[in-house]
């Protein structure tokens, strides 16, 4: 990120405990805070402490498998800007140049079960378009106005893992925010779709999905 974006950016790097790669050591990196967890956070926790060091109008996530090939900032910085939006995302390529389904509308019951059992391939929304106002954008890459972000409390940490952008992206649209997809911003995406292969990943994105779902339903 530093070697591909100008201005510089501030960088706030996060070493998870039992992280198989610590982020810190990878070369090149250089970050102006380092926050070294004893015990593995979540998510949502690991960005709100990397939001109490940003000292800037904007604040980024990104996920350490997200790769720039170009400085996605402009396009997304603009289109914010001349929408007063409260996050944007960009376009997201898989390594082989496919384009993920990165935009997405809000989950419920019957979507989830077409994605399941009908085509998880269909899209929610044209993704190569042009910009866009959508429901949520994925979280390995979010660039939020760091007002909003504040305003909305942060991340859900009651969510350990999954469904905190779906969570964030709702509650900020609810204050009156506006979520935006913006494709001329481009980043690499290398997906490893851990829940499914791993039971505990499974289990977590499980529990967050009827989290979010819960929180939605009608309340007697």
């Amino acid at each position: 990120m530093q070697r591909v974006c100008a201005p510089r950016v501030a960088l706030v790097v996060t070493e998870n405990a039992r992280d198989a790669v610590p982020i810190g050591s990878v070369q090149g990196a250089r970050p102006d805070e380092l926050i070294l967890n004893q015990v593995r956070r979540g998510f949502g926790a690991n960005h709100n402490a990397a939001f109490r060091h940003c000292r800037t109008p904007y604040f980024c996530v990104c996920n350490p498998d997200v790769r720039l090939t170009a400085d996605p900032f402009p396009a997304l910085l603009a289109v914010m800007a001349a929408h007063g939006a409260a996050v944007a995302g960009p376009l997201v390529r898989l390594p082989d140049g496919r384009i993920e389904d990165s935009a997405r509308r809000f989950p419920s019951v019957p979507a989830l079960a077409r994605k399941l059992f009908v085509d998880r391939r269909v899209p929610d929304y044209a993704c190569d378009r042009g910009a866009l106002e959508v429901d949520w954008v994925a979280g390995m890459f979010m660039l939020f106005s760091s007002d909003a972000f504040r305003a909305a409390g942060g991340f859900d940490e009651a969510y350990f893992l999954y469904y905190e952008d779906v969570d964030i992206c709702r509650r900020l649209q609810a204050a009156g925010g506006r979520v935006l997809y913006e494709p001329r911003a481009e980043v690499v995406h290398d997906a490893r779709r851990g829940s499914r292969r791993n039971p505990l990943l499974a289990l977590h994105h499980l529990a967050s999905a009827v989290r979010f779902l819960a929180s939605r339903a009608p309340r007697a």
